[in-house]
């Protein structure tokens, strides 16, 4: 029986884990929890599993939890919590789905305590990459990436050598508007931005998925995940979401992953590893019934927000960092419906024009980074 902390448990990622854990009681327990303020569905988990440890964004929500259960857990407040039931000795997985560059102390702290990590933060490695797998190699930790894509990449990499790796290549389904012009974006509504048509996800993936930032995020993780230059990761459009990604080898084989589009499948591989177990839905993949696989190059000129991750990639130092919150706080921005659909990439570019870069960036350097480009960003609007 492994011990789960799971950080981000509200989330998309984080209701997905849940079911894969309650799919697998035999081999899982949840030992500790972590989420923000939605304690209306944090309330249903904690109940049914009564995990030892619980960690809120306020007090406010530790107040609503303490009047709302019949037993007598742990429960923390903020990010030293999440970095406490991070490293805590008694939990063996920290399930990492927090949303945002919020995950980046906790990861840090499990890497630390060597548990193994299943990651779904991928802002982490976006704006501290160099911390992140410096440490990681210390301390003798792979990361167990959830996202399909580099789930994709890590079983097509198994047994490989890195060294004989051509390129990377990252499959797009394209977005809520992948069949739209630029000038057919100027007046698309937040409902319209919201309907993905392969993926169940949260709203604010959703959104980078439209803008196409999403795939930019994964090209910086791409890079940082499996030591590949920026040179060697492509990007594909691919409507139909069943090639999840790909490796071509200097020998010009190329290594596929196919599968349905659900997040609980790479869970389950991560949770798992370095086993296989049987998954419990009860339709796989029917290449019989797809008939025919789609791809198609992907614009620069039309998806500007990847254009953009490619290029705060290959500059590095705190620039990832500006990339990462001015879309966070532009995306926010957008979700309120302050800004349009097409001034999130506007309020992006802009922050990363003003910024000077510092390479080499510390922990500390990093957070100032991140704090002052939400206010730059906010500022632009006001």
């Amino acid at each position: 029986m492994k011990q789960i902390t799971l950080l981000g448990a509200t989330g998309s990622i984080g209701l997905q884990t849940i079911d894969v854990i309650k799919e697998n009681r035999n081999r899982f327990s949840l030992f500790a929890v972590a989420f923000g303020r939605n304690v209306e569905k944090a309330l249903p988990i904690i109940q049914e599993f009564q995990p030892k440890y619980i960690v809120v964004q306020d007090p406010d929500a530790k107040n609503k939890i303490l009047t709302s259960i019949s037993y007598h857990p742990a429960i923390l407040v903020g990010t030293e919590g999440m970095k406490e039931i991070a490293s805590h000795p008694d939990a063996e997985i920290v399930v990492n789905a927090v949303l945002g560059s919020v995950g980046l102390e906790a990861t840090l702290e499990a890497i630390r305590a060597k548990k193994q990590i299943a990651f779904a933060n991928k802002e982490t490695l976006v704006t501290a990459g160099h911390i992140v797998m410096k440490e990681a190699r210390q301390n003798g930790v792979e990361l167990l990436p959830v996202d399909s894509e580099h789930s994709a990449i890590h079983q097509c990499l198994r047994g490989e050598k890195i060294n004989e790796v051509k390129r990377i290549i990252l499959t797009a389904s394209g977005g809520s508007f992948r069949d739209r012009t630029r000038e057919e974006l100027k007046n698309v509504s937040l409902k319209e931005a919201l309907n993905h048509p392969n993926w169940s996800m949260g709203a604010k993936i959703t959104i980078d998925s439209a803008t196409m930032m999403n795939k930019g995020l994964e090209v910086i993780e791409a890079h940082w995940l499996f030591d590949v230059p920026y040179e060697q990761i492509d990007v594909l459009m691919h409507k139909e979401s069943v090639i999840h990604s790909m490796v071509e080898f200097r020998d010009r084989n190329v290594m596929a992953q196919l599968g349905t589009p659900d997040m609980r499948v790479p869970i389950q591989y991560a949770l798992t590893y370095p086993e296989r177990l049987e998954f419990s839905s009860e339709k796989g993949l029917n290449l019989m019934e797809i008939g025919k696989l789609h791809f198609a190059e992907l614009s620069f000129e039309r998806f500007p927000c990847l254009k953009m991750a490619y290029d705060a990639g290959k500059t590095g130092g705190s620039l990832p960092a500006v990339l990462n919150a001015a879309n966070e706080e532009a995306v926010h921005l957008f979700l309120q419906n302050q800004i349009t659909f097409l001034q999130i990439e506007e309020l992006i570019q802009r922050a990363m024009d003003e910024h000077k870069v510092i390479q080499e960036p510390d922990l500390e350097t990093i957070q100032a980074v991140d704090r002052e480009t939400r206010e730059q960003v906010k500022s632009y609007v006001n």
